[in-house]
């Protein structure tokens, strides 16, 4: 591993690493390492809403290798429950946060408080009521939010269904997209969607996904994102009847919170650049997207 404030030795980024003439690219986690080394000696100091303040830089992209591997990181612990939970109850168009919380999974508790609530004005919210985040907009994009108990059931626009449905009936289509952020909506949400828009791609009978990121948590939210969206990929081509290809991740402000710069500089001298890829065989149990009263297929 360089020494800290040498990045990472990496190719030029081609097109795509399966492309014909490509230079192989690094495995995915050292992609990851070396945006986390190139912010710490090259980022901009900027104040967030939390008052921590961060180093910054706007503009990155890694792609993650999802060809019987998974991208699981193993230079820190990543919360494997929580990316699952949370990725089902995306899937499962849930805007309820008790429902995570109740399982052991308390990522958004914060945001589902009674304080936090009010201070954003939704008073008349039940506690965990997030409004009309991520899950809603995957499988109700477009109609109207009343609260996170009711039924939308035929209401708006199934995005994720639709993109399965494209996949398996129109694979070379170039819009098969699923979108959270709905500016409409913004105003009702606990919090505005980080992980904006991703886009499926096939080709040789590989899906593959790229996610635009506005916002980048690098030392804890980017990895969670990264098997969440890896995972979503997994999900998606076991049952559309497609081989997973790459994640490609691109993020908007890619940033490090101050109080995470030791901890991530120590993340960085540890590695010693050999990994134990996740076999796909890990995750089987995970590829299941049968959820009560909504199969998708």
């Amino acid at each position: 591993m360089p020494a800290f404030g040498s990045e990472l030795q990496r190719p030029p980024s081609p097109p795509a690493a399966r492309e014909r003439g490509s230079e192989p690219r690094p495995h995915g986690e050292l992609q990851y390492l070396g945006q986390i080394e190139h912010i710490l000696r090259s980022g901009f100091r900027k104040e967030d809403r939390t008052g921590t303040g961060t180093l910054s830089v706007f503009g990155l992209q890694a792609r993650y290798n999802l060809r019987d591997e998974f991208p699981l990181l193993t230079t820190k612990r990543v919360f494997w429950k929580g990316v699952l939970e949370e990725l089902l109850w995306f899937i499962k168009g849930s805007t309820n946060a008790n429902e995570l919380s109740c399982k052991g999974v308390k990522i958004w508790d914060a945001n589902g408080s009674r304080d936090f609530l009010d201070s954003l004005g939704f008073s008349a919210r039940e506690e965990g009521d997030l409004g009309p985040v991520y899950g809603f907009q995957w499988r109700h994009f477009g109609a109207e939010y009343k609260d996170m108990d009711s039924d939308y059931s035929g209401q708006g626009v199934d995005q994720l269904q639709k993109v399965i449905n494209t996949i398996k009936t129109n694979p070379d289509d170039r819009r098969i997209i699923l979108c959270a952020w709905n500016p409409k909506d913004l105003p009702l949400m606990a919090l505005p969607p980080c992980h904006a828009l991703c886009q499926f791609y096939v080709v040789n009978g590989e899906l593959s996904c790229q996610l635009y990121q506005r916002s980048g948590d690098m030392g804890l939210g980017v990895p969670f994102n990264i098997a969440s969206y890896a995972l979503l990929t997994y999900m998606i081509a076991h049952i559309t009847g497609l081989k997973p290809g790459d994640f490609v991740h691109t993020l908007g402000d890619a940033h490090i919170y101050l109080n995470h710069i030791d901890p991530l500089k120590t993340q960085c001298s540890v590695c010693d650049t050999t990994f134990h890829p996740r076999r796909k065989e890990e995750h089987n149990k995970a590829l299941c997207l049968q959820m009560p009263g909504r199969r998708l297929s």
